[in-house]
């Protein structure tokens, strides 16, 4: 009788003990933006928890606070460096060209359009995340669409010929060479002082992220072309680590990931450019802190189907030819119909 007592107590006690949560280490994007400050550390430090019941959290970093380029993080996650990985797709082109395939410049002007865009991408990104980096897409999350900054006067997209310019990936780079431009890899970070320098004369980002880093303070015209895309943010985890969870904990989540960090960084992306330029131009109420006085050159249709016609007969062409397969055929048959191009 004793022994049996002491066998339902103890088991009692094991029913009762709660399952322990599963941490996850986390870098982050950079860490001196509004998409890391605003939406990825009250997700990962706080919502994470709240939206599976304690089964997951996390120790959140970013990879400049690591000291690693955002170019190795989901080769540095694919080795098990870490749990999970957010950086611009477009910075690890140059392991997965393909991955190019789900930041098209220039034609997606809205966050609704931006959205549909990265939505009609996400199987091959999924596919090209596990083929290529062994690690499974949780999210994608935008930044500002990619405009362009540039030190002294300039009226329109032909104003670039000539000169020195920092992309914002391959894509970016083509369009500007196409235009007789000179394309320059200059790191985020970078670019203020290479400007003040003369060592670039044009950057290219997104107009928040240009607001936060200072760009204002060293470049005098603001052109709202989307010249870059939105920088799409690819957030993954090691595939070996995700594949370990239950199928409930998968689906937990992959759930929380969409509505705690996902929704609410698209969501602020609707009417979040109308603030950007106010901050840095003046013209408008700024929400942001102090407002700048850059000059606005918004893009003309001269521009629009300037463009246009660069990115159909030049640079999707030069990407499709890069990523070799069927990855043309596939784009076409998302993401092109959902923005109404098509590769020929």
């Amino acid at each position: 009788m004793k022994r049996t007592t002491l066998a339902l107590l103890a088991s009692t006690a094991l029913m009762a003990t709660p399952t322990l949560a599963e941490e996850l280490a986390i870098v982050g994007s950079w860490s001196n933006l509004p998409l890391y400050q605003d939406f990825e550390t009250p997700f990962w430090t706080e919502k994470l928890p709240e939206l599976t019941d304690g089964e997951f959290t996390a120790q959140l970093t970013s990879f400049d606070q690591m000291g690693i380029a955002g170019s190795d993080v989901y080769r540095m996650l694919g080795d098990g460096v870490f749990d999970v990985g957010a950086t611009v797709a477009d910075y690890t082109v140059g392991d997965a060209p393909e991955l190019e395939g789900l930041d098209v410049p220039l034609v997606a002007t809205t966050p609704a359009q931006a959205q549909a865009m990265v939505e009609a991408a996400r199987p091959m990104v999924d596919d090209i995340m596990r083929d290529r980096f062994g690690a499974e897409v949780l999210g994608i999350a935008p930044y500002p669409p990619q405009v362009v900054f540039c030190k002294g006067e300039v009226a329109s997209l032909a104003d670039l010929e000539g000169k020195k310019v920092r992309g914002s990936g391959r894509m970016t780079t083509k369009f500007l060479e196409a235009l007789g431009a000179e394309g320059i890899n200059i790191a985020f970070s970078e670019v203020p002082g290479s400007l003040e320098r003369g060592v670039i004369d044009c950057a290219v980002t997104g107009a928040g992220s240009g607001y936060s880093a200072g760009w204002w303070e060293v470049s005098d015209t603001l052109m709202t072309i989307p010249l870059g895309g939105w920088d799409a943010v690819v957030i993954a985890m090691n595939a070996d680590r995700f594949d370990g969870f239950s199928e409930d904990q998968r689906a937990t989540l992959k759930s929380a990931v969409a509505e705690g960090l996902e929704a609410p960084a698209w969501a602020a992306a609707e009417g979040g450019l109308d603030n950007d330029i106010a901050c840095l131009t003046g013209t408008g109420d700024c929400a942001s802190g102090e407002a700048a006085s850059m000059t606005l050159v918004e893009p003309s249709e001269a521009d629009v189907e300037t463009a246009r016609e660069i990115l159909t007969s030049e640079v999707l062409p030069d990407w499709a030819e890069r990523a070799g397969g069927d990855w043309a055929t596939r784009w076409n048959e998302t993401v092109g119909q959902a923005v109404g191009v098509t590769i020929q």
